[in-house]
Order: structure tokens, then sequence, then C-alpha cells
């Protein structure tokens, strides 16, 4: 049985339609696609060629396949500075035998194992508290990362857990690590903006397991 993944991602918001409309191509029948901002600093934007900080985040479910991450790469030019960043985070499950047969449309490639190079940082934070984040996780060697508005529910219950007032009006930031640097990023981010700060951020890892779009900032950072 194949492996089941999260297709995250990446790109200039006026590049959106045309990557969500790759992905159609390929037989995946559900791309959602939410408004975004960087965090890239001046000299990060300058480097990748990147002129604006409005961005499109798309997810996509799909079963793993290397293929189609290396045909994403070439078709939607990811190694070209400013084109994007695409990687795959794994599922565990999926509700529904109705909903699995509606996303798993296409055959993927046999499950195996992978050493995970980088990981998925997502940070819940308050908001209007991105430049907090992003500070702190920069501190620890990130180099940048991409936000999304949201609005929090059962805040009532999150105050009574942590004995604080906390906002209903939160950002979700998505930051790219390499796996080594994950816990000296996540622990500068509890430090400098987690709970007990203004910012009041939590912050979780995901594995990803493939990926497409990083090789110039790798080598950069290396």
């Amino acid at each position: 049985m194949s492996e089941t993944v999260l297709i995250i991602t990446i790109t200039d918001r006026n590049q959106g339609g045309e990557f969500a409309a790759w992905y159609q191509a390929q037989g995946i029948p559900l791309v959602l696609t939410s408004l975004g901002h960087g965090t890239a600093t001046t000299e990060v934007l300058d480097y990748l060629g990147l002129e604006a900080t409005e961005k499109a985040v798309l997810m996509c479910i799909a079963p793993r396949s290397t293929r189609l991450v290396r045909q994403a790469e070439k078709d939607l030019w990811l190694d070209v500075p400013g084109r994007g960043v695409l990687m795959t985070v794994p599922l565990s499950s999926i509700g529904g035998s109705a909903a699995k047969e509606y996303l798993l449309r296409q055959e993927g490639e046999p499950s195996m194992e992978t050493k995970v190079t980088h990981e998925l940082l997502i940070v819940i934070t308050n908001q209007g508290h991105t430049d907090q984040v992003m500070d702190a996780a920069r501190s620890a060697g990130a180099t940048g990362g991409t936000y999304i508005h949201a609005k929090g529910t059962g805040v009532e219950a999150a105050q009574k857990f942590f004995g604080v007032s906390i906002a209903e009006e939160r950002e979700l930031v998505f930051i790219l690590v390499k796996a080594e640097k994950r816990r000296d990023i996540m622990k500068a981010v509890m430090t400098q903006a987690g709970m007990q700060t203004a910012a009041q951020s939590v912050v979780f890892s995901l594995p990803v397991c493939d990926i497409a779009g990083l090789r110039r900032l790798d080598e950069e950072s290396d």
C-alpha cells in the first residue's frame, strides 16, 4: 500500500493559479489555496530573486510519489530562484473510504524508509506577532517563513488551561528548516515568543519526506 502525503507548495501569489492547474492536470482532484505572506528578510529576498512577499499556499493530498515531486520540480521550474518550494508531509490516515477513494485516484509508489532531512515547523501565534516569532527563529538559524491569517476556536478552554487570556485572531507561521536545526529553533521560539510572552505562540513540527525548490538556499546555509 502506498504512503499518503500532504503536499504543501508555497509560491508567489501571482503564480498560484498556474501551480493549482498543474496539480489538477496530474489527476489530483482537490487543491486548496490560501493567501499568505512571506517573512524573508530583504537579503534573502534579493538572493532568491523575489520582489514581493505575498504568497499562495497550496495544499493537496496524494499517494507519495518521488516521480511527481521530480516532475513538479521540472515543470514548475522550482530550481529557479523565486519560483517556490514544495514539500510533502506523511499522513497517518484518511477518514472514510469514499473520501480516501476520491482523494487517492492515482497510483503511488511502494512505501519506503526515508531519511528526514527537513522538518516543517508550524507556529500558532497571536496576530501581529509574526515578526517576534521570526526574529526568534532566525536567532537559531532559520532563514524565513510564510504566514497565513486564522481565527481560533475554543479560546475559553485554552485560557483555562494556560491561565492567560488568548486572542481569537491568530496567525499560522510555516518555517521549513533542516532537521538538525529543528530543536534549537523550536526552543528559541518557545523561549522568545512562547505562551509567557505577548505572542503566546505554540509550535510543533512535522517530518518532510520529499522536497523540491530549496537547493540554492541549502547551499547558502551550508
